[in-house]
C-alpha cells in the first residue's frame, strides 16, 4: 500500500500539502501517484511569483510510462521550486514525501487547505 504520512493534506488528483513555515506549504505528489508514473525523467517546474487558480495545471512530471499534469490543490501563490528536481527529478521517486517536493504555496485563504482530504480519506479513496 503506498505511503500516506497524516501531516498533510491530499488531493484526490494525487497532490499533497505540508505545512511549512510562514502559512506557506510544500506541495508535491504522492507516493501512489509516483509508483503510477514509474521512473520520472523529468520535472517540468513552474515560474515562482505565479498566482494560480484551484485546479490550475501548474507542472508537468514525465516518466518513462507517461507525461502528468500536476495541478493547484488550492488557490494562491508560487513562492518557491525545488531547483534540484531540475538535475535529478527521480528525486520524486525515491522521496516523494519529502525532498522530492515540486514547490512551495502561499494560498489565498488556509482555509481552503482543511477542505483538502486528510490521509486516511486520500487512502481510502485509493481502496474505492
Amino acid at each position: 500500500m503506498s505511503n500516506a504520512p497524516a501531516d498533510r493534506k491530499y488531493t484526490a488528483t494525487h497532490e499533497w500539502l505540508k505545512a511549512d513555515t510562514d502559512g506557506v506549504y510544500l506541495m508535491g505528489i504522492t507516493d501512489h501517484a509516483q509508483e503510477l508514473l514509474g521512473d520520472i525523467v523529468f520535472v517540468e517546474l513552474p515560474e515562482e511569483g505565479r498566482e494560480v487558480a484551484a485546479g490550475e495545471e501548474i507542472a508537468v512530471i514525465e516518466s518513462v510510462k507517461a507525461a502528468s499534469d500536476i495541478y493547484a490543490p488550492v488557490a494562491g501563490t508560487i513562492v518557491a521550486v525545488n531547483e534540484a528536481l531540475t538535475d535529478s527529478p527521480d528525486t520524486v521517486n525515491d522521496d516523494a514525501h519529502s525532498a522530492g517536493w515540486i514547490l512551495r504555496l502561499q494560498p489565498s485563504n488556509a482555509a481552503d487547505v482543511d477542505a483538502l482530504l486528510s490521509a486516511d480519506d486520500y487512502t481510502q479513496s485509493l481502496a474505492d
